[in-house]
């Protein structure tokens, strides 16, 4: 399993990894792009947030209103979101207000929960799918399903290599002395060590996102009461994840712009604080919405729902009040994105995927390596050799089955690659086979 997936599916997590360290930096980027929307000329006061959201209303009448985002400092803006006809799901309208003068600067596509604006989203998209719809998940499923299967039988095969040699060094540190094939080995295992923890979380959190994969997981954090939980108070949408926007064509709130100044100091009383977005009510006499959007350490996603008519919180959500496990789904989550510890999270993922090139580098060099070299003719390396099926002993060929079966139905995109490398394997049997008889 080792040897065919990291041949055959390494230029997968190759351009998954790749795609992914250029997202890793979209904030930075994002900031560069759309400087001219995100910031203006600091100035010491600002005009009340009624009155930006109302500019931005005014603007664009035709869209239905979703939610602010009020700016979180001098000189940068307020974004005030709408859903508009003609926009893709999980995409919404954003429009840039000065908070210093009330005026509106420009407008722009905002996706997803994280708001991102094109540059980031189309990185993302590029990531998840690389612009090519349903069909180009199946490529990130691809290399998040075997990610971690690659990793973990690395580590069985280099443990067992060095439990041989009886020293730890061996495992976790390259061998310089060595030549050849055995010093390439060293560092591709070594690094791997190293890099396990890193690799495992990375593609756990993304088969979180896959398209059958993820799927299956969310039934099991649902039967296990592992999901992130919500405010029952009726919203206008729910941005989380990859979610879709909803419909709003039944807001009749009479003035939620009028309204949003009491509700933001409602929620900062109720203790939210940091960058939050103020979702509108999705009917006349529904609560507004508050939540926390910072997804650094700690993470603050506290949300409260507010009575804007008594200025009261009547319901209240708190990050520390999740489930252990949807505690790690966030934390895991904003790590694999970049988030979660700001510019060192952004440094070690891209340690993370410099050694996950170097080591698939080491791992082609090593099948290079074992190649026939007849009088330097061109050959591909050999495969592992035949027969340790047929040598295992029958319990051991039970499990192994078992836990393919289990494992394929949970990542059917696993299964499915799985059952093509046998098919492969089973083909080079028949053909040396062939080739022995007629020798």
């Amino acid at each position: 399993m080792h040897f065919y997936a990291a041949v055959l599916v390494a230029p997968f997590i190759v351009v998954a990894a790749l795609t992914g360290l250029l997202y890793v930096y979209t904030p930075q980027l994002e900031q560069a792009v759309h400087a001219d929307l995100l910031t203006v000329e600091p100035a010491d006061t600002a005009v009340p947030l009624s009155q930006q959201v109302e500019a931005a209303f005014a603007a664009h009448p035709e869209a239905e209103p979703s939610a602010v985002r009020p700016s979180v400092g001098p000189g940068l803006t307020t974004r005030v979101l709408f859903d508009a006809e003609g926009l893709s799901a999980s995409y919404r309208l954003a429009v840039f207000v000065d908070p210093h003068t009330g005026e509106v600067v420009g407008d722009s596509t905002s996706y997803g929960s994280s708001a991102s604006l094109p540059v980031r989203s189309w990185l993302s998209e590029f990531h998840r799918t690389l612009h090519l719809g349903d069909a180009g998940r199946l490529y990130s499923e691809l290399a998040a399903s075997w990610l971690w299967a690659v990793a973990l039988g690395g580590l069985a095969l280099w443990l067992s290599r060095g439990r041989r040699n009886r020293r730890a060094r061996r495992v976790l540190l390259p061998r310089r002395s060595a030549a050849g094939r055995a010093r390439t080995l060293s560092w591709h295992g070594s690094v791997g060590t190293w890099a396990l923890a890193g690799l495992l979380l990375v593609s756990a959190t993304g088969l979180t996102w896959s398209q059958f994969a993820g799927e299956n997981i969310g039934g099991i954090r649902g039967a296990f009461g592992w999901q992130t939980p919500a405010l029952s108070a009726p919203a206008p949408s729910d941005h989380g994840g990859h979610s879709g926007h909803g419909d709003h064509a039944g807001h009749e709130a009479a003035d939620p712009a009028g309204e949003v100044d009491a509700v933001l100091d409602t929620a900062r009383s109720a203790g939210l604080e940091g960058p939050v977005e103020v979702s509108f009510p999705v009917e006349d006499g529904a609560p507004f919405t508050v939540r926390e959007t910072d997804q650094s350490w700690p993470v603050q996603q506290d949300a409260v729902a507010v009575d804007a008519h008594a200025d009261t919180v009547v319901e209240e959500l708190r990050f520390a009040d999740y489930p252990l496990m949807a505690k790690l789904s966030t934390w895991g989550i904003a790590f694999h994105m970049g988030l979660l510890f700001g510019v060192v999270n952004q440094v070690l993922l891209t340690v993370l995927v410099l050694g996950l090139l170097a080591m698939i580098f080491w791992g082609y060099r090593m099948w290079w390596q074992r190649r026939p070299t007849r009088d330097g003719a061109f050959a591909t390396g050999r495969p592992i050799p035949r027969g340790a099926w047929r040598a295992a002993p029958p319990w051991a060929r039970v499990g192994v089955v078992a836990v393919a079966v289990a494992v394929g139905y949970l990542l059917p995109v696993l299964g499915v690659s799985l059952l093509l490398f046998l098919a492969v394997d089973l083909a080079v049997g028949a053909r040396r086979r062939r080739r022995a008889r007629t020798a």
